[in-house]
This record gives C-alpha cells, structure tokens and sequence, in this order.
C-alpha cells in the first residue's frame, strides 16, 4: 500500500492511466480500480463534498494499488494538507497561472525543507501505516500536479514548469477554451495548437505533461504529442453511454431480426 509506485512511474517516463469518480463510493472506487487504472481523480474542485465525505475512500484505492489523486478546490493550504491528510498520493491544484502560484502550491503540498506543510496525517493509523515512517518519507511519494487552463498560463509555462516540486502538468481543455473566448469548443483551433506545443517545449524539463479526455482515438494522439499522464474519462460517463445506445437498439429492433 505504501508508497504508491506513481511518482516513481513518472520518473521513469512511463505512460500512465486513471479515471474519474463523480461521487465517494466504496463500491465504485473498487470496481474503478479492478480496470487497471495507475490513479483513480476524485474531484473536490466542481463537486459538491469534501474531504469529510472521503472518509477512508482514499484508503480504499491504495489498498487495491491505485494512486487516489484528489483534485482540490483552489490553491489553499488548508485544502491541500486536508487532501494529503486523508490519504490522497497526489494532489492537482486548479487554475495555476503563474510560477509565484506555483511555488505556493509546492509550499502548501510538501513537509519540510521542500515545503511548510503542517505534519499530522490521519490516513495512516486508517490504513494500518506505521505513522512515523509515512511522515519521515511522505517527501518521496508525494506527487504534486498543476493545471494549466488559461492563455496566461500558457505564456508563462516554462517558468511554472521550473518550479521545483512540480511533477506533472495537466492541460484543461475545457477551462483553455473558455480562456480563448470558445467556451466548450475544446477541439478549435487555439487550444489543440496550445496543447500541441506544450510538451514540445517542455521535452526534457523533466515534467510530465498530462490531460483529460474521454475519446480513446483523442488520448492515443495526446499521447503522439507527447502526454503521458492521462485521464480516460468516468466509469459513471462511459457507463450510461452504453446504456443509453443498447436502450436505443432494444427500442428500435427489440427482437434483434
């Protein structure tokens, strides 16, 4: 259970895989996590829980192997901690525009020296971990993702990508489409230019560059471009599109001649 292999894949240049839940469940987060997922996103940001609700949800995905990335709200010290704290391997800050913010966010994700993160985790004694040795090594495993979802951020991405403590950058497609005046249109012309180049100028940096999509022949080109941290999607998403066609079949031809 302890630690995650995550960060270390991502060091290594490895292609890696999660997906998402819309809601704390015990038996969704289990039956996610038996897809082969690497890290299963669990998202604070738009939903509307927080970490209370988790409960040993994070637990749970670390016991079957998978990494639980919490996606935080906003950029704060009290979200962050809270997320790490309830048993979260990586964390995604939201709407980073800026290395200043950026660096904020390392401060706010790691113990010290690297951070000033406040040392007391809950998800340990819920596990079974022995405590002292998760805090003496949380350093190592903890993996910290920024978003990248505006034109400023665009701009000043090789300083945000400097920052050190950053492990993975992931492109919001649909927050960059509103950023350049198309809202919703995440495939015009501006933000697949935009997502193009970015790791291209970030080939080497040591940064893996990250997505989110749901259309499998779109995650196999961002791969082509060079994203290795990808989310495929919701369980949730790709489970009432295929209720929903097979319900549309039976109606059509219920007796299939």
């Amino acid at each position: 259970m302890y630690p995650n292999p995550l960060k270390q894949k991502l060091k290594a240049g490895e292609l890696v895989l999660g997906t998402a839940i819309p809601f704390p469940s015990a038996s969704l987060v289990v039956m996610s996590c038996q897809t082969g997922v690497d890290f299963l996103w669990i998202d604070l940001e738009h939903s509307p829980y927080g970490t209370e609700s988790l409960d040993a949800i994070p637990v749970l995905a670390r016991h079957h192997g998978v990494a639980p990335m919490i996606r935080v709200a906003w950029n704060d010290p009290h979200l962050i901690k809270k997320a790490f704290d309830v048993g979260a391997v990586a964390v995604m800050v939201p709407q980073v525009n800026t290395a200043e913010e950026a660096a904020r966010a390392v401060q706010y994700a790691y113990y010290p020296p690297m951070g000033q993160r406040g040392v007391s985790p809950n998800w340990p004694q819920v596990a079974g971990e022995d405590w002292m040795n998760v805090i003496r090594t949380a350093n190592d495993e903890t993996v910290l993702i920024v978003q990248i979802e505006s034109v400023q951020a665009y701009e000043n991405l090789d300083a945000i990508a400097a920052v050190p403590g950053i492990d993975v950058l992931l492109v919001g497609p649909m927050d960059m489409s509103a950023s350049v005046g198309k809202i919703t249109d995440m495939q015009c012309a501006e933000v697949q230019t935009m997502m193009e180049d970015i790791p291209k100028r970030l080939a080497g940096s040591g940064v893996v560059i990250g997505t989110t999509l749901g259309d499998v022949s779109e995650i196999q080109q961002k791969y082509r471009w060079g994203y290795r941290f990808l989310n495929v999607g919701s369980p949730i998403g790709f489970g009432v599109s295929a209720v929903k066609e097979h319900i549309a079949t039976l109606r059509a031809n219920p007796g299939g001649v």
